[in-house]
């Protein structure tokens, strides 16, 4: 029985697994017949966004202008274009929002950065909020000797715990 335990599970991983991988939307008239050229166009479709679905490739969506730039991408590619002309042709028409991953420079850095920075400031700031405020009792505008009582209570009180 622990023989046939790997590939019933292989099995039943790719029955869970197999409706939830994204298909691709390629059409069947799209596909381009020389397999190098429609694996290259593929590889550019899957790093341009599609303008409608926004969090899509090209690639990967059923909508209509979708459609139009992989045709646009194929047309490119089969005129001759290296790769990096196809994504620059289109780069140049749609801007830095068709690009999957756009450039990092002076106007992407708070999109490339800024998540880092939040989560820096938010561990930073929680860090400041545990910390056990010092002099708590003199902030409170407590007389000293009262201040005092509250602080020896405060210390029986973490000793017990």
């Amino acid at each position: 029985m622990r023989r046939y335990a790997a590939p019933i599970l292989l099995a039943l991983f790719v029955a869970i697994a197999a409706p939830i991988a994204p298909a691709p939307a390629i059409g069947p008239g799209e596909a381009l017949e020389d397999a190098k050229l429609e694996g290259r166009a593929r590889d550019i479709g899957r790093e341009l966004r599609c303008l409608v679905c926004q969090n899509q490739s090209i690639d990967d969506s059923d909508a209509p202008l979708a459609r139009d730039l992989r045709r646009l991408v194929r047309k490119r590619l089969t005129a001759g274009d290296s790769d990096r002309e196809v994504i620059a042709y289109v780069h140049a028409r749609y801007g830095d929002f068709v690009l999957l991953r756009p450039p990092v420079d002076e106007r992407t850095w708070l999109l490339w950065f800024g998540p880092a920075v939040a989560l820096l400031a938010a561990l930073l700031f929680l860090l400041w909020r545990l910390r056990r405020p010092r002099g708590a009792t003199e902030a409170a505008g407590l007389p000293a000797e009262e201040a005092a009582r509250a602080d020896a209570l405060l210390r029986d009180r973490g000793d017990e715990k």
